[in-house]
């Protein structure tokens, strides 16, 4: 058997009959991270770049990492010629023309995009959008895969450069570029049965709103929970829309949570996580998507995971922001 040739930044490995990817790069001198050798530390995860790598080499990972063809360097014995990077490697761009914008409340702008090429995404996905300077950010999706535009929920920070540019100058018309999706924490329709649980602060509403719509619109037949906080009610947005598609589906159900101040008749008094978890104590066979404040991420996933949800089955996105508070 010919020795297969591995690609991997910039560099080329020869793999010979049996050898693994990560044998054949140490022995040729490629430097790449890896600890167990046994597929058990993931150290060593790396990405195809060229189509879907051998079933063996993907032993042990996430549905949702399998499927973005990411696979482990020491199990992989290849079966072809592969263009292998990391999971960070850079992401392509299209560009897309703002088509609306509008305000949600004082601190989120609702953004729509038409990109010039099609993007094929999974509901839950975050894209970086980049302006003409070159400064980017990273934004959810904030609709399911129905629509031919992207929209997003941005969030005014104080010193916010691209926020402040998105809310003030950014106007209907202008173009900017945007990114391949990214990120792991998207609806899985495999299971329509199965019950949801999603925990969001802030535009953390973003990516579970597009969950949402997705799951629906897919017939999802088991519950699905959405929890919104915010610190304040004037934090909270999309309270009637919200509402009118728990009213339009006996399977979906929202709560919004504020943690401070007066709370008005119809909205949780507490952190959405806490409210969430007083409601749901059991969370076996539950699966669990997390967007929003790092702090509120991990403590969520801490309540969830004890509340008998499998690790496997919680997915997260934390929006590392300047807001120190949990909300």
């Amino acid at each position: 058997m010919a020795e297969i040739k591995i690609s991997f930044n910039g560099r080329q490995a020869l793999c010979g009959a049996g050898e693994t990817v990560l044998d054949a790069f140490l022995r040729d001198g490629i430097e790449i991270d890896n600890g167990c050798r046994q597929g058990v530390c993931h150290a060593c995860l790396v990405r195809s770049l060229d189509g879907p790598p051998p079933a063996a080499a993907q032993v042990g990972l996430k549905p949702a990492l399998q499927r973005e063809d990411y696979l482990l360097a020491c199990l992989c014995r290849p079966e072809r010629d592969m263009r292998l990077g990391l999971g960070g490697a850079a992401a392509g761009y299209t560009a897309a023309e703002v088509v609306e914008k509008r305000n949600l409340n004082a601190q989120t702008l609702w953004l729509a995009l038409e990109c010039e090429h099609p993007l094929a995404y999974y509901a839950g996905q975050f894209v970086n959008l980049r302006r003409a300077d070159g400064l980017i950010r990273s934004y959810s999706i904030a609709n399911s895969r129905n629509s031919t535009r992207l929209t997003f929920h941005i969030r005014r920070l104080a010193g916010g450069r691209f926020s402040e540019w998105a809310h003030r100058e950014l106007a209907v018309g202008d173009r900017i570029d945007v990114s391949d999706p990214q990120g792991f924490c998207y609806y899985l329709a495999d299971l329509p049965a199965a019950n949801l649980l999603l925990i969001g602060t802030g535009s953390g509403l973003a990516p579970l709103a597009g969950i949402v719509e997705e799951a629906l619109h897919n017939g999802h037949r088991g519950q699905i929970r959405l929890y919104h906080g915010s610190r304040d009610v004037e934090g909270l947005y999309w309270l009637d829309e919200m509402r009118d598609l728990a009213r339009a589906h006996a399977n979906f159900h929202y709560t919004p949570c504020v943690s401070r101040g007066d709370v008005p008749s119809g909205i949780a008094a507490g952190r959405a996580n806490d409210v969430a978890m007083a409601e749901l104590p059991g969370l076996r066979d539950w699966r669990v998507y997390l967007c929003g404040h790092p702090d509120m991420v991990d403590r969520a996933k801490r309540q969830a995971y004890l509340s008998g949800a499998a690790l496997a089955d919680i997915h997260s996105d934390a929006f590392h922001v300047a807001s120190p508070t949990l909300d």
